[in-house]
C-alpha cells in the first residue's frame, strides 16, 4: 500500500470517524480549503437540528488532511449537542493535531433560526 497511513480511502466506510487521517503534504503547497454546507449537529439547549457551512482553511506543513476521512469526521457531529462556536473551535483543533499545520482557520457560518445568523471562527498556529 502506497499510503499506509491511509485507513478510510477505498474502503466502505458506514460510519462517522473520530479523527481526520493525512497524508504526506506535496512540495509547494501553499493553502488547502474544504467547505462543506452539510454540517449537521444539534443546539445542545433546545436539541433542535442546526445546520451549518464550514470553511476549513490551512497552510500545510508535513501533512494534508484527506477529504474522505474528513468527510466522515464531520459526520460525528451530526449527533451532537454544541454550539457553534465550540463546534469551530473543536475542528481547527482536530486539524491541528492531525494535520500539525503551519496555520488553520475554521470558518463555521450556523444557518439561520429565529432570524439570526451565527457566524463562528477559530484560528491556531502552529509553533
Amino acid at each position: 500500500m502506497e499510503h499506509p497511513e491511509l485507513t478510510v480511502l477505498g474502503n466502505t466506510v458506514r460510519h462517522p470517524i473520530e479523527h481526520v487521517e493525512v497524508f504526506p503534504a506535496p512540495a509547494h503547497v501553499t493553502l488547502v480549503k474544504f467547505t462543506n454546507d452539510e454540517l449537521n449537529s444539534m443546539c445542545p439547549v433546545t436539541q433542535q437540528p442546526d445546520l451549518s457551512t464550514v470553511v476549513i482553511e490551512y497552510v500545510p506543513a508535513e501533512w494534508c488532511i484527506e477529504s474522505k476521512s474528513l468527510k466522515l469526521y464531520l459526520w460525528s457531529f451530526r449527533d451532537r449537542a454544541v454550539f457553534a462556536e465550540a463546534l469551530a473551535a473543536e475542528i481547527a483543533g482536530e486539524v491541528m493535531r492531525s494535520a500539525k499545520p503551519a496555520h488553520v482557520k475554521v470558518t463555521l457560518t450556523q444557518r439561520p433560526r429565529g432570524g439570526i445568523e451565527v457566524q463562528a471562527v477559530a484560528e491556531l498556529s502552529g509553533s
